[in-house]
C-alpha cells in the first residue's frame, strides 16, 4: 500500500506540473486583453494548485494498469479530466450561490469582492463575480476538449475520447439540471430519484470517465471497458453519499464547510428524502431552505434528520454499496494491480472526511 500511495504521490505532481504549464499558456495569452481577464486565469491557476487530484490520478493509475506505455497522452487526457472537475465545480458554485470554496473565496467571491471595494453596489458586484465564475468555466470545459482533441492518437481512437468527453458533459450537466430541480421542491423527491440524480451528476464524470478513457487509450478490450463502467458508477454513489454525510455531520474543520449550508441551501439529498417520511419532518420542514437558518434551527434540522434513522439508513447503504463494489472488483477480469488500486479508492472513498 506504501508504494501505491508514492506512486499517486509521483502521478499528482506530474499532473499539476503539467496542467499549471498548459493554463500559464493560456494566462500568457492574456495579458493582450484586460488586467481583470488575466486576473481571471490567475485564479485558475490557483485553483490548479494543490488538491488530491482523484480524477486524474485514478485515470494514469488504471492507464498504466492496463498496459499503456504513452504516458505523455494519458497525462493530457488526465489533464482534461482535471479541468473538466474545475469547470464543473466553478458553474456548481454559480448555480449555488457559493462564494466560498474549502474555507476560501471562489472566483465569484474574490472578483465580487474586489468590485465592492472599488466601490460599485454590492448587486452589481455580484453580477460581474457570478459573469467571471460563468466565463472561466465555460473556459476550462474548451480548454479539456482541445486537450483531448490534440491527443496524438489514430483518429478513430481520438473519437472515441472525444465521445466519451461528450456522453460525460452531457450526463453531468443532466445530473446537475435534476439537482436544482429537486432542491425547488415542486415535487416529492423519492430515494429512487436522488440516487439517480448521483449516479448522473458525481458518478459520471468522477469515476467512469477516468476509467473509461484510460481503458481506451490503453487499448483494452470492450468487456473489460464494460466492467470498468459498471464499477466505476458503483464508486461513484459511495463517494457522493460520504460526502451528503459529510456535508451534514462532518468535522466543518476538515471539509472547509458548515453543516448549516447544505441545509440553508435546501439540498435534496439521500439523508433528506428518508427524513421526509418521519412525522417529526413537518415540524422542521419549513426550516429547510431558509438562507438566514440559525446554528440553533440547524442542529434541530440535523437532530430531526438523524433521529429518523436517515444517517442510519445511509450508512447501511454506503455499507452494502462498498460490499457490492468490491465484490465487482474481484470477480472483473482486470489486471492485479488495478484491482487493488479500485479496491483502495473504494475505501478511501467510504473512510474520508473531506
Amino acid at each position: 500500500m506504501s508504494d501505491s500511495v508514492a506512486r499517486l504521490d509521483d502521478v499528482t505532481v506530474t499532473v499539476e506540473t503539467r496542467l499549471l504549464e498548459v493554463l500559464a499558456q493560456r494566462r500568457a495569452r492574456s495579458r493582450r486583453f484586460s488586467a481583470p481577464y488575466m486576473q481571471l486565469w490567475d485564479s485558475l491557476e490557483r485553483m490548479a494548485r494543490g488538491g488530491k487530484k482523484i480524477r486524474p490520478r485514478l485515470l494514469m493509475d488504471a492507464y498504466r494498469a492496463l498496459g499503456g506505455t504513452d504516458d505523455r497522452v494519458a497525462l493530457d487526457a488526465a489533464c482534461a479530466i482535471e479541468l473538466l472537475h474545475i469547470a464543473l465545480v466553478i458553474h456548481d458554485d454559480v448555480i449555488d450561490k457559493d462564494v466560498m470554496r474549502r474555507g476560501e473565496m471562489n472566483i465569484s467571491g474574490q472578483f465580487a469582492s474586489e468590485a465592492m471595494l472599488r466601490g460599485t453596489t454590492r448587486r452589481d458586484a455580484h453580477a460581474w463575480g457570478e459573469a467571471s465564475s460563468l466565463l472561466a468555466g465555460d473556459l476550462m470545459l474548451t480548454l479539456a476538449h482541445s486537450l483531448l482533441a490534440r491527443l496524438e492518437i489514430p483518429d478513430e481512437q481520438r473519437q472515441s475520447v472525444l465521445d466519451i468527453f461528450d456522453a460525460t458533459v452531457f450526463e453531468s450537466a443532466a445530473g446537475e439540471h435534476y439537482d436544482v430541480w429537486l432542491s425547488l421542491h415542486l415535487e416529492p423527491a423519492n430515494p429512487q430519484d436522488v440516487l439517480a440524480m448521483v449516479d448522473q451528476k458525481t458518478a459520471a464524470y468522477s469515476f467512469q470517465a477516468p476509467l473509461v478513457l484510460a481503458a481506451v487509450l490503453a487499448g483494452a478490450p470492450t468487456s473489460v471497458i464494460e466492467e470498468l463502467a459498471v464499477i466505476a458508477r458503483q464508486i461513484g454513489v459511495i463517494y457522493q453519499l460520504r460526502d451528503d454525510v459529510l456535508g451534514l455531520f462532518g468535522d466543518e474543520r476538515d471539509t472547509g464547510k458548515s453543516v448549516l449550508s447544505d441545509l440553508r441551501e435546501g439540498k435534496e439529498t439521500l439523508l433528506i428524502a428518508y427524513a421526509r417520511s418521519d412525522p417529526a419532518w413537518s415540524e422542521v420542514e419549513p426550516l429547510f431552505g431558509t438562507e438566514a437558518l440559525s446554528i440553533a434551527d440547524g442542529h434541530r434540522l440535523r437532530r430531526v434528520i438523524e433521529e429518523s434513522g436517515a444517517l442510519m439508513f445511509v450508512e447501511s447503504l454506503i455499507t452494502e454499496r462498498c460490499e457490492s463494489v468490491s465484490q465487482l472488483i474481484q470477480e472483473a477480469s482486470l489486471p492485479a494491480a488495478l484491482r487493488e488500486q479500485l479496491t483502495d479508492v473504494t475505501a478511501a472513498c467510504n473512510l474520508r472526511s473531506s
